[in-house]
């Protein structure tokens, strides 16, 4: 996949009859924090709903709702400039966008970027702190390859990769 090809997807995963299922979502909750929060508490599930979010090659978001709680992981606060969806979690986590200066610092090491929210949201699936960091710093992965590495490490990479392919055909 190119550069060029790289799409907005959201993606709700729940749990269904002891295993877990994935869908599209409508692609306009790609810029509707609220929305996607809302479409995600709407989704029953044997436990949280999970929400994983593409940007196209640029940043992904991943949400997890288990009742009133909302955990909410940004992969680059830089995108925070660009791009609703960022701006909107950023505001969600109570993050100030960077200002100018600060995100000339960020841009300034190709090499780095920097996440923001909780770390730890899939900790207790075996996903830990240091992993989804490592993963979400990769800059040579797309947001896409990002999400389905996360999808294998908890165990729905199959419902995972349908969703995708109903996005990418």
């Amino acid at each position: 996949m190119t550069d060029e090809d790289a799409l907005d997807f959201a993606i709700v995963v729940y749990r269904e009859d002891d295993r877990w299922e994935a869908g599209l979502l409508p692609s306009t909750l790609t810029s509707d924090l609220k929305g996607l929060i809302h479409a995600l508490r709407q989704q029953p599930s044997e436990s949280s709903t999970i929400g994983l979010v593409a940007v196209g090659d640029e940043f992904f978001v991943a949400l997890r709702v288990l009742g009133e709680r909302v955990d909410v992981f940004l992969s680059d606060i830089a995108a925070s400039w660009d791009f609703p969806l960022a701006e909107q979690v950023l505001d969600y986590l109570d993050v100030p966008v960077p200002d100018e200066e600060e995100l000339d610092e960020i841009l300034q090491d190709e090499e780095t970027v920097l996440p923001a929210g909780d770390l730890s949201i899939f900790a207790d699936l075996g996903l830990d702190e240091m992993e989804l960091g490592i993963l979400s710093g990769d800059i040579d992965l797309l947001p896409e390859d990002v999400l389905s590495s996360i999808a294998a490490r908890l165990g729905f990479s199959e419902p995972f990769e349908r969703a995708i392919e109903s996005v990418f055909g």
